[in-house]
């Protein structure tokens, strides 16, 4: 018999991640979810509450005798990034998540499975209900819309929590312990339009670009994996110059966070360039599938026929979008000089729209170096004002500095050490994390970020390493147990 969610260890853990799938919590649409933690307090009489930027705060007192410890926080958030196979009917708001088991991972089917970061949430269920463990003050705090934004994280008051200790139960490889983080940046370029009336005697095509594997923009944006907004362009160069084709809209990516695994655009052209069209398509196809050959399998290329829009881009500002699409950064533009493998600044094409008289274009800048980052904001800024883009930029914040002599990370290091009879890797992660955010009105809180681990969070094939969550999950209940002195 086939093993079934049902069927994990630890069950304390699983059990409740179970439930979790069951409650529809994509980024932006969390009333159910916060519902649901609220009436989980409730249920095993632990004080719970909802502040004003939707984070659910619980506090459980200390084991008598134990009040004198320092208080350790439990971290993680309750959203999850929405992302599905193009064939996916799945409804993140309304639909739970099926899971499904293979080997020793635990996918979702055909969507994203949510582990980005209800396996945290799950484990702070599990120990905020479990009556037998002696430990000293503590609290969870599970924060709200950080996948859009770290809404929550910014939105968290001073004062709020009484705890001194901090455990983000938000990174993805376990015997990995994380003390410092990137910051990050959103940049938005949009502009206005007067759009034009299509042309009568041409004919109406839907161009589609799927397949690929998209992806984290943080964990994964040094693993070479193809944007979708960018390939698109580059076909879009060519069919612009070689078919007169004419762009009436454009929808690639859906998540600040996400690499793009998906683009369409619907464009218009003369009926006897279809099939030239469809040549470049399929040239294209094979030219990505070749240049991405071991990092992605599968891309496709499509044209197929569409209803003719009453209304299109002009040829003006269709080149100058196409243009700084190409042109615009997208990737990794520096590693840190002291640790070359690890990414210091990057950038994320995320998301493109273009219809109805408007463009935007979305992108998630990301670095540990607050210069580097300005530099990069700067950089993307000024290939947008050549395309008459007007610019902003939002959701700043600096990355989390790591505290090598930590207390917290002292008493982690003896506990794994103790418990599975090896060293942990101490590392700097280039996604963001809230733990910076929250320093800012807790400047004295100690922290420390780790989890089990995860591959491909924020796309369809995201997926936990069962056996990895067991000692995650240990090493959470060492940390309660024993606290820090």
């Amino acid at each position: 018999m086939a093993l079934t969610i049902k069927d994990l260890q630890p069950r304390e853990v699983w059990k409740h991640f179970e439930a979790l799938t069951q409650v529809p919590r994509p980024s932006g649409h969390l009333e159910k979810i916060q519902k649901f933690l609220l009436d989980f307090g409730k249920s095993i009489n632990v004080q719970t509450w909802q502040d004003e930027a939707g984070n659910i705060i619980m506090r459980k007192p200390a084991t008598p005798g134990l009040e004198s410890r320092k208080g350790i926080i439990l971290q993680a958030h309750m959203d999850m990034v929405p992302q599905k196979t193009p064939d996916s009917t799945h409804d993140f708001i309304n639909d739970p998540i099926k899971t499904v088991v293979k080997g020793d991972w635990l996918y979702a089917d055909n969507t994203t499975l949510g582990a980005d970061n209800g396996l945290g949430v799950a484990a702070i269920m599990a120990i905020m209900e479990d009556s037998s463990l002696q430990h000293g003050p503590l609290e969870a705090l599970i924060t709200a819309d950080e996948e859009t934004g770290m809404y929550g994280a910014f939105g968290l008051k001073g004062g709020e929590l009484e705890g001194e200790l901090l455990l983000n139960l938000d990174s993805e490889e376990e015997g990995v312990l994380y003390i410092g983080c990137a910051g990050g940046l959103d940049i938005s370029a949009s502009m206005e339009f007067m759009e034009e009336g299509s042309d009568e005697e041409d004919v109406a095509v839907k161009v589609q670009l799927k397949g690929l594997r998209g992806g984290h923009s943080g964990l994964e944006i040094n693993a070479g994996r193809g944007n979708a907004n960018k390939l698109m362009a580059r076909f879009m160069r060519e069919a612009m110059d070689e078919c007169g084709v004419v762009l009436a809209s454009w929808n690639g990516g859906n998540m600040r966070n996400a690499i793009p695994a998906s683009c369409e655009v619907v464009l218009t052209l003369p009926a006897e360039g279809v099939e030239e069209l469809k040549e470049i398509a399929a040239r294209y196809e094979a030219l990505y599938n070749s240049e991405y050959a071991t990092i992605e399998e599968g891309i496709t290329l499509t044209v197929t026929e569409t209803e003719m829009p009453e209304t299109v881009v002009p040829e003006e500002i269709q080149d100058n979008l196409v243009d700084v699409i190409l042109a615009c950064h997208d990737g990794v533009l520096r590693f840190i000089p002291t640790i070359p493998d690890t990414v210091e600044t990057s950038s994320n094409l995320s998301i493109v729209r273009i219809e109805e008289g408007k463009a935007e274009i979305n992108i998630l800048a990301r670095s540990s170096c607050d210069t580097m980052k300005e530099f990069l904001a700067l950089q993307l800024s000024s290939c947008f004002a050549m395309a008459g883009m007007k610019v902003e930029l939002s959701g700043g914040y600096s990355g989390w500095q790591p505290n090598v002599n930590s207390p917290l990370l002292a008493a982690l290091k003896k506990a794994y050490n103790e418990m599975f009879g090896k060293e942990p890797d101490v590392r700097v992660i280039h996604a963001g994390l809230e733990c910076g955010i929250i320093s800012t009105n807790y400047p004295k809180m100690d922290m420390v970020s780790f989890g089990p681990t995860l591959m491909s969070p924020h796309s369809p094939t995201e997926r936990a390493e069962i056996p990895t969550v067991e000692k995650f999950y240990s090493l959470v209940k060492a940390l309660v147990v024993n606290g820090v002195l």
